[in-house]
């Protein structure tokens, strides 16, 4: 008989999975780097923190191990994600002739008036 951890541990994996796969789909469909960096951030961040979290709930020895690890991929994602997006825009890279809105050029154009100033 499989004990209650190994059934709710795989159920996370699968879900951490279907999260990555989700993230790869965004990443190959959607338009430009900075909507691909969302689908990358957002749902691969889930995914694999769903995975080590289900690794940890499998194997009670690495428990806490899985949550370091599921904090440390929480905190660092984001910002390594925001930093890449920030030096793609600065150097240049175009938004998709489809974004809506551009709330970072202005703010980075009055910030640069500033320093000239």
């Amino acid at each position: 008989m499989i004990a209650i951890n190994v059934i709710i541990g795989m159920v996370l994996i699968i879900i951490g999975l279907s999260f990555q796969v989700l993230g790869a789909l965004g990443l190959i469909r959607l338009p430009d780097v900075y909507n691909r960096l969302q689908a990358a951030t957002k749902s691969i961040t889930l995914g694999a923190i769903s995975i080590a979290i289900g690794v940890g709930v499998m194997d009670p020895t690495l428990l806490t191990k899985a949550i370091l690890v599921a904090v440390f991929l929480l905190i660092t994602n984001p910002i390594s994600s925001h930093a890449i997006a920030r030096g793609a825009y600065r150097s240049g890279v175009p938004l998709w002739k489809g974004s809506v809105v551009d709330k970072y050029g202005p703010a980075l154009e009055r910030k640069e008036r500033e320093v000239k100033e």
